[in-house]
């Protein structure tokens, strides 16, 4: 060493090297943050039309669909379709919902619901099509048939879409009331349906609609035949066992063919005080659609009901069954038939009585068409 100098050492580079072990670290954080990246990129990608569809609805969609099922349209409006998969007994619990208020909060204008019990076809629908044409709004139709038939109506047919779920009936038993009780609660399910017509694939109207509609929604009474049979056909069907619900005195007989009010339609299709006593004691030779309904009725509303039935029939010719008339059936003096009655109306004596006739057969068809204008006037 010189003398004079600090004996001091030089100072190294003061910049310091990362350890292998921390670069090591940092090098797979950035591969990992870089991967994540793409993942996020793809998945967006991928999901770009689903992501797309999602945002279109609103964000108040479900309070917006949450408010069409509390609003008022939502109750007095008729179901969308006569399709359902409510049994029976939830039907007629549905249907025997009855408002409190007789004021309604909404126009509402009285519809005659027309129901049509029959097995299959309804080779008579060209009549009826005369008949509805130009009265929408006033009338709906409901059709039960055998579960098997299937209806090939065209879509501007007044039947297409109109078939209920049905269940086979047969007549003369406690299915065939069954079948009328479900047409009832399936047209009770439309508030605006007022009156209730049962009629069968071999009716005619006998009138053109706007006469039929001013009759039914201008009378007092509901149309069910209801009377006292003395008779084997009548007292002499009674069984003993309706006691104590139905005695002897309140036994009636009546046509299977009628025409109710709602309030009616409602006691008919609520009942299950009666219901029990002739599903039990009233089967054939006791026929139990020509005495539930008209023995029911009295006993709950004997002044509501005009104990006759609107529709026509020919019992002359004897037989468990009525008259069919076919094609050469239908003649003029046939026609005018039809329509020379005498019966009691609101009261006052009428000349109208009648206003559908049964049973056409399907050969019928054509000659009917030819004088319907001027016998029927549609």
């Amino acid at each position: 060493m010189e003398e004079g100098k600090d004996p001091t050492v030089s100072k190294p580079n003061q910049s310091k090297v990362l350890p292998p072990r921390l670069i090591q670290l940092l090098f797979l954080f950035l591969v990992l943050c870089f991967s994540i990246c793409l993942f996020v990129i793809y998945m967006i990608r991928k999901t770009e039309v689903t992501t797309t569809l999602v945002s279109s609805f609103p964000v108040l969609q479900p309070c917006v669909q949450e408010q069409q099922k509390t609003n008022l349209d939502h109750w007095i409006k008729p179901p969308s379709s006569l399709l359902h998969a409510m049994s029976d007994e939830e039907l007629f619990w549905r249907a025997s919902f009855v408002p409190q208020l007789k004021n309604y909060p909404f126009v509402r204008i009285p519809k005659i619901a027309f129901m049509l019990l029959t097995k299959g076809p309804l080779p008579l629908a060209p009549l009826w099509e005369r008949f509805f044409k130009g009265h929408e709004g006033l009338y709906s139709v409901y059709i039960h048939s055998l579960p098997s038939y299937e209806a090939n109506f065209p879509p501007e047919s007044v039947f297409y879409g109109r078939q209920i779920p049905s269940q086979v009936a047969q007549w003369g038993r406690m299915s065939m009331c069954d079948a009328e009780r479900r047409l009832l609660a399936n047209a009770l399910l439309d508030l605006s349906n007022e009156y209730f017509v049962l009629v069968s694939e071999s009716c005619i109207p006998l009138y053109n609609f706007t006469i039929t509609y001013h009759y039914i929604t201008n009378s007092k009474h509901s149309f069910m035949g209801a009377f006292d049979d003395p008779g084997p056909v009548g007292r002499g069907r009674y069984n003993h066992n309706m006691l104590p619900q139905v005695n002897i005195s309140q036994w009636r007989k009546g046509s299977q063919w009628f025409e109710v009010h709602r309030n009616l339609a409602s006691v008919i299709i609520s009942d299950t005080t009666y219901y029990p006593k002739f599903e039990a004691f009233c089967r054939p030779a006791c026929y139990v659609d020509e005495h539930y309904f008209p023995t029911l009725l009295t006993i709950q509303a004997p002044d509501l009901i005009a104990n006759r039935s609107l529709t026509w029939v020919d019992w002359s010719r004897g037989g468990p069954h009525p008259a069919t008339f076919g094609r050469s059936d239908i003649t003029e003096e046939f026609m005018k038939k039809l329509h020379m009655q005498k019966c009691v109306y609101n009261g006052e004596p009428s000349s109208i009585c009648y206003l559908f006739a049964r049973k056409f057969s399907p050969g019928s068809l054509e000659p009917l068409s030819l004088v319907a204008h001027k016998f029927l006037g549609y």
